[in-house]
């Protein structure tokens, strides 16, 4: 046989083994851009007693709505979908290209563990994947994507990526199901692993239907992200829009659609702390990372769930470049006892560290209430905020009430009940007082918000 019909066999046998993967990748990336980066590496399984045609991943750039990025897709169908040594070099490999021209990564995760027979030569393999990623991480964008299983170590890529996405059949866990059920009691994979269960993880941050809605998502990140798009551009919305409606009634909703560009928000972790959303968007065409505390009157406590998303948002905003938002609406630390059992206080104690020692700019907005931790977490001058200002009908104090007051101070005599009442009554923690003492820029009608935000925005991007 001479060497081109060899070839073409070879080629057609490597294309039979990623037949699905690479109708994945087709279905992700812009039609015959795919170029594929080691396509003959494989390993002999001493195990299985085979070759494993394409290392079972299948690694390459292309690019996505014009964008150009690398492709790490993993072959559930070669040896059990097993991770290997030299499935884990071919991955580096493209790390480094990825590195070297500056290109985001798009993993299609697709395993069920490392092969057996493997070792610890896996082990050292699954640590170099993870070393190359913290390496790419501010340089790169990287998005993972689950559409199928996603167990043991490799469930850490998913976990690692900054933007990572689940159809709603995707499992990802540390360990297979079985694994985990067995351990005190039955479980079903979907209890472990599903869609569901990782809502309560914060893992899965986009819950997709299809490949194209995945591909679309990433067009519009990609956009928003100053590595790969532009952290400022020419505004279609009207920079000073006015919403009369928040004189009236404010909630999280309605604000977000006053303050961000039409149809440029993009909320990530929805259903993960619910009480907190985290967006990115363009506000006045400025790229920003906005947190929207909820809670309505009542306002939002300080749980280990909240404290988590909050703190890996500011990471993300941090690592890309971006701009933050706060539209406060924050009390302390939720005193349940169950709360008080978590690591919490180490994490609001990241949390302060990670907002007060970041290079971005910072505007923090009071529309509901900024009380005690949640004043000094998301709106003191002292973070390092370069703009605060508060809706007129904020709230801003030391406690959320008299009774809270009463609590504080505990087995404490009052010399004068009265003074003491007046002094947290509800009518002295008007904003008013903190503006007083320089604390807060300024105290704004809520309908011009967007504007004084653009402002702000402009006054500390270059």
């Amino acid at each position: 046989m001479d060497r081109i019909e060899l070839l073409k066999n070879r080629r057609a046998k490597l294309l039979e083994a990623g037949k699905e993967t690479r109708s994945k990748i087709a279905e992700l990336i812009d039609a015959d851009s795919f170029v594929e980066l080691s396509s003959y590496s494989f390993s002999k399984n001493e195990f299985y007693g085979e070759g494993a045609e394409g290392e079972g991943v299948i690694t390459g750039y292309a690019t996505v709505e014009g964008n150009p990025c690398c492709v790490v897709a993993q072959n559930g169908k070669v040896l059990s979908g097993g991770v290997s040594k030299a499935n884990c070099d071919k991955i580096c490999k493209t790390l480094n290209y990825a590195r070297n021209n500056a290109m985001p990564v798009i993993y299609l995760l697709d395993t069920k563990g490392v092969q057996i027979g493997e070792g610890v030569a896996v082990l050292e393999g699954i640590s170099s994947v993870l070393n190359k990623m913290g390496e790419l991480m501010g340089d790169v964008p990287q998005f993972a994507v689950v559409d199928g299983d996603c167990f043991g170590s490799f469930a850490l890529v998913a976990a690692a990526c900054d933007f990572t996405f689940v159809t709603k059949e995707a499992c990802i866990a540390y360990a297979a199901p079985s694994v985990i059920a067995t351990s005190k009691i039955q479980k079903g994979k979907n209890e472990v692993g599903g869609v569901a269960a990782n809502a309560k993880t914060g893992v899965a941050q986009f819950v997709v239907e299809n490949m194209a809605e995945v591909k679309s998502k990433v067009a519009a990140l990609l956009d928003l992200l100053p590595q790969t798009g532009c952290l400022v551009v020419d505004s279609e919305d009207d920079l000073n829009r006015t919403s009369p409606n928040l004189n009236e009634k404010v909630c999280a909703d309605c604000l977000a659609k006053a303050v961000f560009d039409e149809g440029t928000a993009i909320e990530i972790n929805k259903g993960y702390a619910d009480e907190v959303a985290c967006m990115l968007g363009r506000i006045g065409g400025i790229s920003a990372a906005v947190i929207m505390f909820k809670g309505g009157e009542n306002g939002v406590e300080l749980t280990p769930c909240v404290i988590d998303k909050i703190n890996d948002f500011v990471c993300l905003a941090e690592d890309n470049g971006l701009p933050i938002v706060n539209f406060v609406n924050a009390k302390g630390i939720s005193n349940e006892y169950c709360v008080s059992q978590t690591g919490i206080m180490r994490d609001v104690a990241n949390l302060f560290y990670n907002y007060s020692n970041g290079t971005v700019g910072k505007v923090s907005v009071v529309y509901g209430k900024a009380v005690g931790l949640g004043y000094s977490l998301f709106a003191a001058k002292n973070m390092g905020y370069d703009y605060t200002c508060s809706f007129a009908n904020a709230k801003i104090a030391l406690f959320d009430s008299i009774e809270g007051a009463y609590v504080e101070f505990d087995g404490v005599k009052y010399d004068n009940e009265q003074k003491f009442a007046e002094k947290y009554a509800d009518e002295n923690q008007d904003p008013i007082n903190a503006a007083r003492g320089g604390y807060i820029d300024d105290i704004i009608e809520p309908q011009f918000v967007r504007q004084y935000v653009i402002s702000a925005l402009q006054s500390i991007v270059r």
